[in-house]
């Protein structure tokens, strides 16, 4: 697979999400069936992994650390901090903190269960509002000076906070939601990074999985499955988005692809910093969306699809109101 960079952080063109494995989209995976999926990713030339304490909390990163540790030399592991989580290892979270002694703790915790000496990326989850972004980004600067993380990275921070963490540490990526479904990056956000050199990682970009077309609105998904506290995925928005998939579906009968690799595809299309992290927990789909990195849009297939898309208006907030007011700040 060809390589991008996030800042100066090499990677592959194409990342793998590792959430969905151990929770937010019904019961955890199968551990060993992941670990397998995740050494195969590697295998077909996946080296960007992604992460966080969060997740499970903290299976995750046992599950992504346990994987990779032999193949550590071969990949590039980000993972986040940001969230005050529930007491005991209870799943969720009671709100954020960037403190620096909160940072630096959740850091020696990751690094143990990553079982690595040094993270790759690291991300700030979600910006903190009671805490200066030149303080999360001089902690991140000491644990670099130190050996323990390489690249600072953000995740869902508006413009300003990016440019004032930049004035303190260079940051290499900023991970936000963006896809054929989801475009606001492109008006603000997409021009900053380009101007200070930033690389984009875009999370979702298959839609929470409902741009493969395997979702509608009878789909009925686990008690445990995020989707099912998210606006924009209740039984009648999904109804009323139908049509962009299936214009989606349409272009990739065209260009004998999948709708998954079409999506992907446009993303790669955009800017050549752009890295999406599709997850998944099947081996054909890991497959498929790898084939993304090889389907070849041109200026004139991306102007078909602008088009088309431009004239469907998506329906459904992306996040219920408390998650809502974490983004962009």
């Amino acid at each position: 697979m060809k390589t991008r960079k996030l800042g100066k952080l090499e990677v592959s063109a194409l990342g793998l999400g590792c959430m969905g494995m151990s929770t937010s989209y019904g019961p955890a995976a199968d551990k060993k069936e992941m670990i397998k999926l995740l050494r195969t990713a590697v295998e077909r030339g996946v080296t960007f992994f992604d992460t966080a304490e969060v997740y499970g909390p903290f299976v995750d990163e046992e599950l992504v650390g346990e994987a990779l540790e032999p193949l550590r030399d071969r990949v590039v592991i980000a993972t986040k901090f940001g969230f005050q989580l529930k007491p005991n290892g209870e799943p969720g979270w009671i709100g954020v903190n960037s403190r620096p002694e909160h940072i630096k703790k959740a850091v020696e915790g990751s690094l143990k269960r990553l079982r690595t000496e040094t993270i790759d990326l690291l991300y700030q989850h979600r910006v903190d509002p009671s805490v200066p972004i030149e303080d999360v980004a001089g902690t991140v600067k000491e644990l670099i000076q130190q050996g323990k993380v390489k690249y600072f990275g953000m995740s869902e921070a508006g413009v300003q906070t990016i440019r004032r963490a930049h004035a303190v540490q260079p940051v290499s990526a900023l991970q936000n939601e963006y896809s054929l479904w989801w475009r606001l990056p492109e008006k603000e956000v997409l021009p900053v990074l380009e101007e200070l050199g930033i690389g984009f990682v875009p999370y979702s970009p298959l839609g929470r999985g409902f741009l493969t077309g395997k979702i509608n609105e009878n789909t009925t998904f686990t008690d445990a499955d995020f989707r099912n506290r998210l606006p924009r995925f209740s039984a009648e928005n999904r109804k009323a988005n139908q049509g962009l998939v299936e214009l989606i579906n349409k272009f990739a009968q065209q260009k004998k692809a999948t709708p998954a690799q079409i999506a992907l595809a446009w993303l790669l299309a955009q800017k050549p910093w752009i890295v999406p992290i599709p997850g998944t927990t099947k081996l054909h789909r890991l497959e498929e969306n790898i084939g993304a990195a090889t389907v070849e849009l041109t200026p004139d297939d991306l102007q078909q699809l602008e088009t088309a898309v431009g004239k469907i208006a998506v329906q459904g907030e992306r996040y219920p109101e408390e998650l809502q007011k974490m983004v962009n700040l």
